[in-house]
């Protein structure tokens, strides 16, 4: 039984990343109806700049709230500079862009900050929690930090004029145009806090798998698992799937000898597969409908 709470704990934890990097996805998703592929390459690309403002002598937090600045500002300079100029190319187009963007920030990093593995604090620490062997004081604190993080987009998108126009804006563009919301305008917001959000799981994640130009691959796949099992157009479907992913990774390498620590990445790809078979809009998502 301790070994079930405490896997469940890890798997919450992780879990807790996942949903991240899938509610950042979803963002996207909701505002262009693409996938943005270079999500992981983006929170690395913000993990690194984090990394160099501790170097330079910042506070903890300090770095990490500046670090979300300049990860917003490189959201929304994507989506200005690059993506609004794609709208209209074709679907395969777009995606030979994002993977584009990808390869050039992975590569840009491994320039500027060298492909060598660097250790990266945690604010946290990574003694037990309160002594407890379930469970340390950084997979709590990732928790937390996460909590609050979906708290404030709550309310963000529930009580203020800018969310509601945003929802406004993604659900009928068309229409909020005819009301005076400018569209392109809170696309490049959208964009922004999806890469601040995605730095937020970059630089959590980072104390646990060290920091180095390749360190979002694998969770990124999580991140797109965890929407794709929540659904692609629901911010809380990206919430539930990437906690519920987490939880199983943990369980399954753990509890089932034939998958181990060796195929426990297969979970995230099985998971997506067998979504997007049974239920191809997510557990909680809402089915896409196209008026002709």
């Amino acid at each position: 039984m301790e070994l079930l709470v405490q896997q469940v704990t890890a798997g919450l934890a992780t879990g807790a990343i996942y949903a991240c990097v899938a509610l950042a996805i979803v963002m996207i998703y909701r505002a262009i109806g693409h996938v943005n592929f270079a999500q992981g390459e983006m929170a690395m690309v913000s993990t690194y700049l984090a990394w160099q403002l501790i170097e330079f002598g910042l506070p903890y937090w300090l770095a990490f709230v500046l670090t979300l600045v300049l990860s917003f500002v490189l959201g929304a300079m994507v989506q200005h500079l690059l993506i609004r100029r794609i709208r209209s190319a074709s679907d395969i187009n777009q995606i030979i862009v994002f993977i584009g963007v990808l390869l050039v920030l992975n590569s840009v990093a491994g320039f500027i900050w060298s492909y060598t593995v660097k250790p990266f604090p945690s604010p946290f620490g990574t003694t037990p929690f309160m002594g407890s062997p379930l469970a340390s004081a950084h997979q709590v604190g990732m928790i937390g930090v996460i909590l609050v993080v979906l708290l404030l987009l709550f309310l963000f998108f529930r009580f203020t004029r800018t969310g509601l126009a945003m929802r406004a804006a993604v659900s009928n563009p068309n229409s909020a145009r005819l009301l005076g919301i400018r569209v392109k305008a809170l696309e490049a917001l959208g964009w922004g806090m999806a890469a601040s959000i995605g730095a937020i799981a970059g630089i959590l994640v980072a104390p646990i798998v060290f920091l180095e130009p390749n360190m979002m691959a694998g969770i990124v796949i999580y991140g797109f698992a965890g929407a794709v099992l929540g659904g692609l157009n629901s911010l809380l479907g990206a919430l539930i799937g990437g906690l519920l992913l987490g939880v199983l990774e943990n369980l399954i390498s753990t509890f089932v000898p034939v998958v181990g620590g060796e195929l426990k990445s297969t979970i995230a790809l099985i998971a997506i597969v067998v979504v997007l078979l049974v239920r191809p809009q997510g557990l909680i998502g809402k089915p896409t409908t196209h008026r002709v």
